[in-house]
């Protein structure tokens, strides 16, 4: 018998793309695997796999989380032109994770991780801000064309008994020009409604919801208008007994008011708005790799991720052999949440502990002065040093053993 924590149901294991599938590798040779018998369904989704199987691995991966119920992730490529070329591919494959969070359908929350000597950019942000974005539709799930000159472009709606509505979009002129089509629905704004409350509910923090609803009166106020009825109907008592508050704002009066703010409250975006300030959140706090990414469905699936890219220019120095100083902690906290979750479901009480102290050596190592180099940039301890991407992990790992 292995003296190793042991794990009674596999996590569904997502590999990623360049430097953050090598830090990968390491937090599990360095920080886990000496710890815990891990035990995973393994699916890689870098771009050759995705290539090879014309990207059917990206579905079978989000059905595998479908069965085992909780899955982490590694960052992934989306390609554009450049990465076609760059990698050969025959077609520019849609982003892996909008393929898996369609999938699943569900809402991301996104938290930074705070550390000792890394202050916030904004000097009245005191507490976390988390960020909860919708994780279906949108732009994510559009058909878009290039409008040649001289073409018309129509909205046309086939009602179920083959009605049509048609609403002109735009005539083009000379010069030509795009057009795009988003969607969205009911059943899934509603979830995001839920997910949004009961995470405030569960928190007790301040929920705030921001569209444009003044200007998109069809798109955006349907949007607002489920949100207003799912919190009169379901969730206004138990706010009131938590002594929270649900309240509905403009998005750019929402931004406003984050910047002014002192933290501590659930902000819920729409797919798009969620994106883009879930790393402005992040990066205010002190890193883009400070934050915890969590893909929450209805059903009861859970997808932990890092809430950023691949780190293209770290992983072209690493390939030539040139040393780099990556920040690892939200891979780390993707991994400790997959495993806290998969604990919890199981009732591995060993297991949850390891996360956490996992997760307190991380956060010690930096409060320590050791960190990479985005964090050296910023700190404000009076002794600090640049560690390198692996010199971090093996850092880290002397105090779990200690």
């Amino acid at each position: 018998m292995s003296d190793k924590i042991q794990m009674n149901t596999p996590v569904v294991e997502i590999d990623g793309d360049e430097m953050t599938r090598v830090i990968w590798a390491w937090v599990k040779e360095i920080l886990i695997e000496p710890f815990v018998d891990l035990k995973t369904v393994y699916f890689d989704l870098g771009l050759d796999e995705r290539e090879r199987t014309k990207d059917a691995v990206t579905t079978q991966a989000a059905e595998a989380i479908k069965e085992y119920g909780v899955g982490v992730k590694c960052a992934t490529i989306t390609p554009n032109e450049e990465r076609v070329q760059e990698y050969g591919l025959s077609e520019m494959y849609k982003s892996p994770n909008g393929t898996i969070r369609a999938i699943l359908d569900g809402t991301v929350f996104r938290a930074p991780v705070l550390a000792k000597g890394i202050v916030p950019y904004i000097p009245t942000w005191k507490r976390p801000i988390t960020i909860a974005r919708h994780a279906y539709g949108d732009i994510y799930r559009n058909a878009e064309f290039p409008a040649g000159a001289g073409s018309r472009a129509e909205l046309v709606l086939t009602a179920a008994d083959g009605t049509e509505k048609r609403l002109s979009i735009h005539s083009f002129d000379s010069s030509g020009g795009i057009v795009q089509g988003v969607h969205n629905t009911d059943a899934s704004i509603g979830s995001f409604a839920r997910a949004c409350m009961n995470y405030a509910a569960d928190t007790k923090q301040d929920l705030w919801f921001g569209a444009k609803d003044t200007i998109s009166k069809t798109y955006d106020r349907r949007f607002r208008d489920i949100f207003d009825e799912i919190f009169a109907a379901e969730y206004r008592e138990a706010f009131s007994e938590a002594g929270i508050e649900y309240s509905y704002t403009l998005i750019d009066d929402a931004i406003a008011r984050v910047i002014r703010s002192e933290g501590g409250f659930v902000w819920a975006c729409k797919n798009y708005d969620g994106d883009v300030m879930s790393d402005m959140v992040a990066t205010a706090f002190g890193s883009l790799a400070m934050m915890t990414s969590v893909l929450v469905s209805p059903q009861g699936y859970y997808e932990y991720e890092a809430a950023h890219g691949t780190v293209q220019r770290h992983f072209y120095k690493h390939a030539k052999g040139e040393p780099t100083s990556t920040n690892s902690v939200a891979t780390i906290f993707a991994w400790t949440g997959a495993l806290k979750k998969r604990a919890e479901i199981d009732g591995l009480s060993e297991l949850a502990a390891f996360s956490g102290k996992l997760e307190g050596a991380v956060l010690d190592t930096i409060a320590g002065g050791i960190m990479t180099g985005d964090l050296f940039a910023i700190s404000t301890l009076p002794e600090k040093r640049q560690a390198g991407t692996k010199e971090f992990l093996l850092e880290t790992a002397k105090l779990i053993r200690a």
